[in-house]
């Protein structure tokens, strides 16, 4: 009990900050690989770890010998099964304001014309129930997604929007990719999210837009040909059903990183999918 209590009073502002530091990027680690295939990993390395320590503490010399060479080989493997989550992390600190500026950056008039022109053309094909997928690039470059598109270089219209996803048209099927205020592309291809929680009622088109927002910080707009609900993904998260007023908040909110604020404090709406 002395000795505890020495610990205790040996420990000064330098160690309590050291700890508290530890624990936010621990916590901000969890964070990043919860809800997806690297969390089960992890629980996996995890269970491995307690299990070589029993061997070791029950003398079961032969067992603990492969569960420790199965660590080894563990070690290695976390570096190519944690490869997105590892570079989510990397981009992730890239685009701090010490590193960056905001690509997004525009004049205020600038920014309301496109935010009219992606709502208007959101509404419009939802009210149509027409299928459509637009990637708006905030400060993480999205080049290799644009480049497996056809390229556009467009200025952002809601009759240019809408005409690309007319159905049995040639760009119909993928992504619009808008960066600032040019439609750079269309027909783009999207990595798909892993997300095993994900309701199996979503489509492509969702998952699609759910995988890049994981991939990177860009926001994603569906609209389902199904229902012609409007959905928004950003950070991974999904808010389906919003109506033109919502779409407009978001969309301001996305083209002002500098002030971001939860996107999704309203609407969440995923258990309904």
């Amino acid at each position: 009990m002395k000795e505890v209590m020495e610990v205790f009073l040996n420990i000064g502002i330098r160690d309590v900050m050291d700890m508290a530091i530890v624990a936010f990027v621990f916590y901000k680690l969890f964070m990043l690989i919860r809800h997806t295939s690297a969390e089960q990993v992890l629980k996996g390395l995890v269970v491995l770890l307690i299990a070589t320590k029993v061997s070791e503490w029950s003398r079961l010399y032969a067992i603990n010998w492969i569960l420790k060479k199965a660590l080894e080989l563990g070690m290695i493997a976390v570096l190519i099964v944690f490869q997105p989550e590892l570079r989510r992390a990397l981009e992730h600190i890239g685009r701090t304001k010490l590193f960056t500026k905001s690509i997004m950056e525009m004049s205020h008039e600038d920014v309301n014309d496109n935010i009219d022109e992606i709502v208007e053309a959101a509404s419009y094909l939802s009210r149509q129930k027409i299928g459509a997928l637009m990637i708006i690039e905030r400060e993480t470059g999205i080049e290799d997604i644009i480049e497996t598109g056809t390229s556009i270089q467009g200025n952002v219209s809601s009759g240019l929007l809408i005409n690309i996803f007319i159905p049995n048209t040639p760009l119909h099927d993928g992504a619009v990719v808008i960066r600032k205020d040019q439609i750079m592309a269309a027909g783009c291809v999207l990595p798909l999210t892993e997300n095993p929680n994900l309701s199996k009622e979503l489509g492509t088109r969702h998952r699609a837009g759910i995988g890049i927002s994981e991939r990177c910080d860009a926001v994603s707009i569906m609209v389902s040909e199904e229902t012609g609900a409007i959905s928004v993904a950003m950070d991974g998260k999904l808010s389906r059903y919003l109506d033109g007023k919502t779409l407009r908040a978001v969309l301001k909110n996305a083209y002002k990183p500098e002030n971001n604020k939860p996107l999704f404090s309203w609407n969440w709406r995923q258990k309904h999918e």
